[in-house]
């Protein structure tokens, strides 16, 4: 853990030797199913090794989330595309991207003509591919829904048909890279197209909602940020002074453990979850987040120099626990 951590350490880009150990580890595809390259790691068993890669660091943790997140899309894809992807790739296949509707797909057949631009693609120079989110076309007119809202499907194209603009230049998660990129006329065959919604593998991980899983795969990232944080600053000062962040981490592990045991069982036999659920949990993810960052900048103060220090193990902690933390999904 501690080589790992060093050689992560204040980096703007992860070295090949880390990026290798990733791939070694098979990290990128945690969900992926066993007969497609992946870990198929039941849902409780992945959170908890995404806290322990976020506790080790925070852009190791947040990228392979982000990334083995969009991995996780497998499931979305229609069989024959997923299978051509992952068992003809000739490096082990990393997705991410955006989730911003911030481009167009011209609709022409059994392709689109996606042009646009996104914004924060986590680990943009490690990818194979990137995903997108456009707002359907035809005849250069924008498609609808019955609601009157813009018709929006997701994509995924390879990444050597994709300009990534950098222009990550934050105080955190730097070795993230979580650039723009481009797209200008790029043609997509609809087989690379799907729906959040659709899934067409029997797992159970694919049955869970889309946003409680984006909400515990990211709250556990913050979790193990602040862990980190906690046993460094105990190293410097006075344990009353860390005692509400250890309380606060307790509790978390203590919610996100129950939460994935609950979560496992229910997709055992359905894929139904109330949006009274959904909220429930996302709601007190939220408040189990803010509760960790009050409890973090009540520490701050407390720890001298080396809180306030760039060379210092504790002060990048900081910078990426709250740039983290500026992800919309936690932000009021």
């Amino acid at each position: 853990m501690q080589k790992l951590r060093e050689q992560c350490f204040g980096k703007e880009i992860f070295p090949p030797e880390v990026l290798e150990w990733i791939e070694r580890e098979n990290l990128w595809n945690l969900w992926v199913p066993k007969n497609h390259g992946g870990l198929e790691l039941p849902f409780s068993e992945g959170l908890l090794r995404l806290k322990e890669l976020a506790e080790i660091d925070g852009s190791l943790g947040w990228t392979v989330t982000l990334c083995s997140g969009a991995n996780y899309f497998i499931g979305n894809l229609k069989p024959e595309a997923a299978e051509n992807i992952f068992l003809n790739a000739q490096k082990p296949v990393c997705f991410g991207g955006s989730g911003g509707a911030s481009g167009t797909a011209e609709k022409s057949g059994d392709h689109y003509m996606i042009s646009g631009k996104w914004r924060y693609a986590t680990g943009a120079p490690y990818l194979t591919h990137f995903t997108l989110n456009a707002r359907i076309t035809e005849n250069q007119k924008e498609l609808t829904n019955p609601d009157g809202s813009a018709v929006v499907r997701s994509f995924l194209v390879p990444a050597k048909e994709v300009k990534i603009i950098k222009d990550w230049d934050t105080m955190g998660l730097k070795a993230t890279a979580t650039h723009s990129f481009e797209l200008n006329n790029v043609r997509v065959h609809s087989k690379h197209s799907f729906l959040y919604n659709e899934f067409y593998l029997p797992q159970p991980v694919f049955k869970i909602n889309f946003s409680l899983f984006a909400d515990l795969t990211l709250w556990v990232n913050y979790v193990g940020m602040a862990a980190h944080y906690f046993k460094a600053a105990t190293q410097i000062t006075k344990p009353e002074k860390t005692s509400g962040l250890e309380k606060a981490i307790f509790e978390a592990e203590q919610n996100i453990s129950a939460y994935a045991r609950e979560i496992e069982e229910i997709t055992t036999s359905t894929s139904n979850f109330s949006e009274e659920y959904i909220q429930g949990i996302h709601s007190t993810a939220a408040l189990s987040v803010e509760e960790i960052s009050q409890a973090i900048i009540k520490i701050h103060p407390h720890l001298g120099v080396k809180g306030c220090s760039k060379i210092s193990e504790i002060n990048q902690v900081f910078r990426d626990y709250f740039t983290a933390t500026q992800h919309h999904i936690f932000t009021k």
